[in-house]
């Protein structure tokens, strides 16, 4: 997923970036906004990956968020979060989805 990210112009600043129990899957930048990549992969099925985000884990990822801008002052003027869905399909391989500013960081 990081080399897709990097493909289409963002820079890995972290992957798997963890506080407690919570993770962020990739922390990337897009020119000067600091964004939060959740990567949900599912096969198919009824839900798709990205209705997989819960708003108990947007919550979590809230949290992290935060601590990760704290513990990287300095990095983004902007933040948002992006999701990235990934359909398994068996032979005919992976359906990709990403979606841009998913959700806000709003409590």
């Amino acid at each position: 997923m990081a080399r897709w990210l990097r493909g289409h112009g963002f820079e890995i600043l972290d992957r798997n970036w963890r506080y407690g129990r919570r993770e962020l899957d990739i922390v990337a930048l897009d020119g000067s906004t600091a964004v939060f990549v959740e990567v949900k992969a599912r096969s198919r099925g009824p839900q798709s990956p990205l209705e997989a985000v819960s708003p108990r884990q947007r919550a979590g990822l809230r949290v992290a968020a935060e601590a990760w801008i704290h513990a990287h002052p300095g990095v983004g003027r902007e933040f948002r979060f992006d999701v990235v869905g990934v359909e398994l399909n068996g032979r005919e391989g992976a359906r990709l989805e990403h979606v841009r500013d998913a959700f806000t960081g709003d409590r």
